[in-house]
């Protein structure tokens, strides 16, 4: 009770612009236990209180509450265990989680593994593989989901030999998909033009994250020998570009130092809209270099570019984060949030410092990438050192104006992994926008019997009130779809009718861009 009082306070705060910027965004550790780092993080897009996430090494994270609580599993399997973790979740609910291979009789990163949970990520398959080819090594995957048809597409970086100078050694993106939920996986194919070192460097080829279009069409681009490029491909990845198309130069390479930071990275994440809003099919390309560097101080800034013709053409870079020249962001990762098309960037950000203290920062483009609005979401900074091995990643997911982005904290040698609750009609980003509704706490809540939840309306709505158990399963439906006009409204819930058992369960207010939920907890 103690918790959730806490939580309708700032809530109520938030909403009445009482707290000040550094304080409106809730802070939720999702662990520190096994030094956790290199994050990932997905909102089922069907439920959005089930959100999974992962780290290094071997961590599944796991939250059916929207974010507010989350539990840790290790992950194993047959195929070696590894690190860079990428989580997915299909059109029918399974969860994926896809990770290198560090096998113990085979080749070091033999090939990218694939393991699967059909049950909320309670169990899990010990996995299936692809791209292995052997001696050669598989480096970092990222995977997204074509709704259309529930295939999954895969793309990594397969070195000749990992680290090797000969000019003999080649880095090239390689794609591999599966038409059957992850039990298997095509050969995987090489799609770029013009291959890169193995340094793990600036000519290396690397950063390739696929995108899905509104027609099926598969989209990525990465870093390398040529620069920032774009490679797509029309048949659901039968065959691509036979030339990459340029998006941009990356002044002063991907690979760049950033102090107190044990190795650091601007690699790209390719996104694309796929709502109903009036920027449906803008292909966004997001990194982060040090174009605006002067010897006066490291500058290393956010960067997007988008298409608007399906990868031709694209525009000049613009930048994301909006503070004075002479300060590093670093580490960015973008998503679309395809109900209202808006885009959201995280990174880390020392606009407020001038040596290692370091913020996490947010930004917001509600036009397409036109224009952003910076936030910061950190509670507290934090100061690095580079003898600690930071990870390569942060991550961020959206959907329907519920957005949650991942990072890695490092204090004094501890490493911990966070999340944040960001959810704009309650925080302030849409102070321009007039709410169109509130939620008040259940009461009572624990409760024996019944218990009741009201909202409130400030605009007509098509909504639906529902219950779930913790498990994201529906239990109740109290409205559905109905057309409600302006005002209060009260609903009793009783799960004694439906015979439920004692447990957590939450309301869910949906619809015209409303997507609430309270945890409730019935004990008979």
């Amino acid at each position: 009770m103690k918790t959730n009082f806490i939580a309708a306070v700032i809530l109520i705060a938030c909403m009445a612009g009482s707290l000040p910027s550094s304080a409106q965004y809730l802070n939720v550790m999702i662990s520190d236990a096994y030094n956790p780092n290199e994050t990932s993080i997905y909102i089922n897009p069907k439920n959005t209180r089930q959100i999974i996430a992962g780290a290094n090494l071997n961590s599944f994270y796991f939250s059916f509450d929207g974010g507010y609580s989350w539990n840790r599993n290790p992950m194993n399997s047959s195929l070696g265990e590894g690190g860079d973790p990428c989580l997915v979740i299909d059109t029918s609910g399974y969860f994926y989680y896809l990770h290198l291979s560090y096998p113990t009789m085979s080749t070091w990163l033999d090939q990218i593994v694939c393991q699967r949970s059909t049950n909320n990520g309670l169990s899990w398959s010990s996995g299936t593989g692809m791209g292995k080819n052997d001696p050669k090594q598989q480096d970092k995957e990222w995977a997204c989901v074509n709704t259309k048809n529930n295939e999954i597409y895969v793309t990594w970086t397969q070195f000749d030999s990992y680290g090797s100078a000969s000019p003999t050694s080649k880095s090239n993106i390689m794609f591999s998909k599966s038409s059957d939920q992850g039990l298997s996986w095509s050969s995987a194919m090489q799609i770029n033009e013009i291959s890169g070192d193995c340094i793990d460097s600036d000519s290396t080829t690397e950063g390739a994250v696929p995108a899905v279009g509104p027609n099926g069409e598969i989209y990525v681009g990465w870093a390398g020998p040529a620069g920032l490029v774009f490679d797509r491909s029309l048949d659901g990845g039968l065959t691509w570009l036979e030339h990459d198309v340029l998006v941009s130069d990356i002044p002063g390479g991907w690979d760049y130092t950033i102090p107190g930071i044990y190795r650091s990275n601007g690699l790209p994440v390719t996104c694309c809209d796929v709502s109903n809003g009036p920027n449906k099919g803008n292909i966004y390309i997001n990194w982060t270099d040090e174009r605006n560097n002067s010897p006066s101080g490291q500058d290393v800034d956010v960067w997007l570019a988008k298409s608007t013709d399906g990868g031709n053409t694209w525009s000049a870079p613009k930048r994301v984060n909006d503070d004075a020249p002479g300060r590093a962001q670093f580490f960015t990762y973008m998503a679309v949030d395809q109900i209202t098309g808006y885009l959201w960037f995280v990174y880390y950000d020392r606009r407020n410092y001038d040596d290692t203290r370091t913020d996490v920062f947010m930004a917001v483009s509600k036009d397409g990438g036109e224009t952003f609005e910076n936030f910061k979401i950190s509670e507290s900074l934090f100061i690095p050192t580079s003898n600690v091995f930071f990870g390569d990643y942060t991550g961020i997911s959206a959907h329907n104006n519920i957005v949650r982005p991942i990072w890695t904290r490092l204090d004094n040698s501890t490493l911990s992994v966070w999340t944040a609750i960001i959810d704009p009609y309650f925080t302030g980003i849409a102070k321009n926008e007039s709410v169109p509704f509130a939620t008040e706490q259940a009461y009572p809540n624990p409760f024996s019997e019944s218990t009741i939840f009201s909202f409130k309306l400030r605009v007509p709505s098509t909504v639906s009130l529902e219950v779930f158990d913790m498990y994201g399963h529906r239990v109740a439906s109290l409205m559905e779809n109905s057309l409600v006009q302006p005002g209060k409204y009260i609903h009793s819930f009783e799960p004694g009718k439906y015979n439920l058992p004692s447990g957590v369960y939450y309301f869910a207010l949906t619809g015209n861009g409303i997507n609430k939920q309270r945890k409730i907890v019935y004990q008979k």
